[in-house]
């Protein structure tokens, strides 16, 4: 089995030139770099996780603790930040967290020397008081600087202007139960009606409500008439559509269901309209902050899908 003398031989280098290569550091000629490189694939050397961290006090793990119970939305996210965590030769320790106290403990856990820093993913609750540096990643109610947050806003205006370029004028919308997130998406919902000319009307809007089953039979029984639907995300969009065909009230043709945040394609139906978020690059503006490579919280704008 090859080891760290082996490489530095072959790439005529010393051994603390391999190290630094391979620990990530920085201020190694390029040349110097890519010939580590080069003699370590040669030579399949693997170096000892548990001897690096003992040697640079690292664990090069990144904590993260995943908060949200959207299971396609969860994978999306891993996957993304795993493949720029090793970029970065880091690794992800995973937690998961459905409530305030339980994203404490997984705090407290992996603050234990367990990893370097810490990541929290999709939280639909009021997060506790965190410290500083643990970044945050499309987090309804931010309470960090720094954060990575889906641009809520331009994500309803952009729903509304293509509903109503669809004729569907009559558009109802299911918003988030509170917070942050709710309050910008009625911003954008609204200033898209008023683009469009097209009176607001508040029986159309359900808010405060976390059942996406309660809040459309709210709306259903109240007897306003709607032509749209836009819902917070995939998951709901498929609950809707459901119930939707339940109450005879055929998608798309009766009413066309929008996701505010991704679209799964059903077995036999059409795909969802949605604003579709570039997974990859939040988790590299997620990366950078971990890093210190960028300063502050920082906005994510999706893109319209369509069939």
């Amino acid at each position: 089995m090859s080891n760290i003398n082996d490489v530095a031989r072959l790439a005529q280098v010393s051994k603390a030139t391999v190290s630094r290569v391979l620990s990530g550091s920085r201020g190694v000629k390029e040349e110097s770099r890519q010939a580590v490189l080069r003699a370590a694939e040669i030579l399949n050397y693997k170096p000892n996780a548990i001897a690096q961290s003992l040697s640079s006090q690292s664990t090069n793990c990144i904590g993260v603790i995943c908060a949200t119970d959207h299971i396609q939305q969860s994978t999306g996210y891993l996957q993304a930040l795993e493949k720029q965590f090793s970029q970065h030769r880091k690794h992800l320790l995973l937690r998961f967290a459905n409530d305030d106290k339980s994203v404490m403990h997984a705090v407290d856990e992996l603050s234990s020397g367990m990893c370097d820093a810490l990541v929290v993913v999709g939280a639909r609750f009021q997060l506790p008081d965190l410290p500083p540096d643990i970044v945050l990643i499309d987090c309804l109610n931010p309470t960090n600087a720094n954060s990575v947050q889906c641009d809520r806003v331009f994500a309803a205006e952009t729903a509304v202007h293509y509903l109503c370029s669809q004729q569907r004028r009559n558009i109802a919308l299911v918003n988030f139960p509170s917070g942050e997130a709710a309050a910008l998406t009625m911003d954008g919902y609204r200033q898209a009606l008023h683009n469009y000319v097209v009176p607001f009307n508040r029986q159309l809007v359900i808010e405060g409500e976390a059942s996406l089953r309660i809040a459309l039979q709210k709306l259903i029984n109240s007897g306003v008439k709607f032509t749209a639907l836009l819902v917070t995300d995939d998951g709901q969009a498929q609950e809707a559509v459901m119930m939707l065909n339940q109450y005879q009230l055929a998608v798309p043709e009766k009413v066309m269901v929008f996701s505010l945040d991704g679209s799964t394609r059903l077995p036999g139906a059409s795909a969802i309209p949605a604003i579709e978020y570039p997974l990859e690059s939040i988790a590299r503006r997620a990366v950078a902050l971990l890093l210190g490579e960028r300063h502050g919280g920082d906005l994510v704008r999706g893109s319209l899908l369509v069939a």
